[in-house]
């Protein structure tokens, strides 16, 4: 095979160690290689960035070992162009696994040009992504601790979720806090009702005699604490993730713009994207990498299994969220498709098909700077007129009717 690199070097990364192993050729043609083994310490790898630079070293190549590849990635970036695999694709030959061994496959393959590097955005993108899925994470939780709190007062014969559209709301919150102090009679506590829920008050009072016991109390004060503790971090999370936001606020505003698609999600978008479409040469590359497009399994001239590849789950997760947003729209073109394949293939199919036109419109509007058209809902009806009145007439038909179609006079 070719040698696509003169000097090279193959990173073996874990979490207490980094076997590297340089790989160069001479100018007879030689092929040479040296294995030493770093600590990773910051001024361990300071020292295997001094080594492969005397090593003259120019490109490095490195696994991504769960989070383990960050710290040398950030070592190293500036010095070398660090090319970040896929674990899945430099797989070792079997027999053959031990740190030397992989870290001498990695540098060889890498010297042949056989690696695919992972697309890694900048320290700043970077930065920006940590932000948002850790704002991901809280909400997530903040919904298990609303769901425990009900659960609690479940257990206690407190019904107030089968009154109150909105448990949590200024009412609810009001009444569990009571609960919790239990100072208050039930009569007392539906009281505190406002706004619409003051109708309901002859049904708040049987909601709110339960068998409310000291533990009660004392798993809904935990529960309680925590959940605010959760809404002071997602709002501190928010005010710094617009922050930090402020240089792409042009490219947020033709996000929303999407139906689907708010503001939460244009960030998420932006984070786990970027603004810079030029990793990606074509859209379809884009949700290939996401993995919202079908896959490709064909063998013996049969097309098996095309469930959809792994991907970024936080970039499917944020466009999931957006293509249900956007099943619920109306008059527009994304609800129109989301039906259109549900009633055939099922609500599931339809919302990664829905997901995947969202990624392509997002690959546009960062790309090309431009605005978006929606087509309407009534776009599949005018891509094939005539097969849809076949479509309605066999049905009439079957039905039991005689059907005679006469075009519209045009009007005046």
């Amino acid at each position: 095979m070719d040698v696509m690199y003169a000097c090279c070097a193959g990173l073996d990364v874990h979490k207490a160690s980094v076997a590297v192993c340089v790989r160069w050729e001479d100018e007879r043609g030689r092929r040479h290689q040296d294995v030493r083994m770093f600590g990773t310490m910051t001024k361990d790898l300071l020292a295997l960035a001094d080594w492969l630079a005397e090593r003259r070293v120019t490109r490095v190549a490195m696994e991504s070992t769960g989070v383990f590849w960050k710290p040398v990635f950030n070592i190293l970036e500036g010095s070398f162009e660090v090319c970040l695999v896929n674990a899945r694709h430099i797989k070792q030959v079997p027999g053959r696994k031990t740190d030397v061994k992989d870290c001498e496959w990695i540098a060889q393959l890498l010297q042949h040009g056989l690696l695919k590097a992972s697309f890694v955005p900048g320290r700043a993108q970077r930065e920006l992504r940590d932000l948002t899925r850790h704002r991901a994470q809280l909400v997530a939780e903040h919904t298990r601790a609303a769901n425990r709190i009900q659960k609690i007062l479940q257990d206690a014969n407190i019904k107030l979720s089968s009154v109150a559209t909105d448990v949590l709301g200024v009412s609810g919150r009001e009444m569990i806090q009571a609960l919790i102090d239990g100072r208050q009679s039930p009569e007392q506590m539906a009281e505190l009702a406002r706004g619409k829920l003051r109708k309901k008050i002859d049904s708040l009072l049987a909601a709110l005699q339960g068998h409310v016991t000291e533990h009660h109390r004392f798993m809904l004060q935990m529960l309680w604490d925590h959940l605010r503790y959760l809404e002071t971090a997602i709002a501190a999370l928010e005010e710094r993730v617009e922050e930090q936001m402020g240089p792409f606020a042009e490219e947020v505003e033709r996000l929303i713009t999407v139906p689907g698609i708010q503001k939460q999600v244009a960030h998420a978008l932006v984070a786990e994207v970027g603004t810079d479409m030029s990793p990606f040469p074509t859209a379809n590359h884009l949700c290939s990498w996401a993995g919202v497009c079908p896959g490709n399994h064909e063998s013996a001239g049969k097309h098996r299994s095309g469930r959809t590849t792994k991907g970024n789950r936080w970039l499917k997760r944020c466009l999931a969220e957006a293509a249900w947003g956007a099943s619920r729209t109306k008059g527009t073109y994304l609800s129109a498709q989301f039906r259109q394949i549900a009633r055939r293939r099922g609500k599931k199919r339809a919302l990664i098909a829905v997901a995947h036109t969202i990624l392509i419109i997002t690959y546009h509007l960062l790309a090309h700077g431009t605005i978006y058209h929606d087509l309407g809902a009534d776009y599949f009806d005018r891509l094939q007129p005539e097969r849809l009145c076949r479509y309605y007439v066999r049905r009439l038909r079957h039905l039991g009717y005689d059907v005679t179609l006469e075009p519209q006079a045009p009007a005046a």
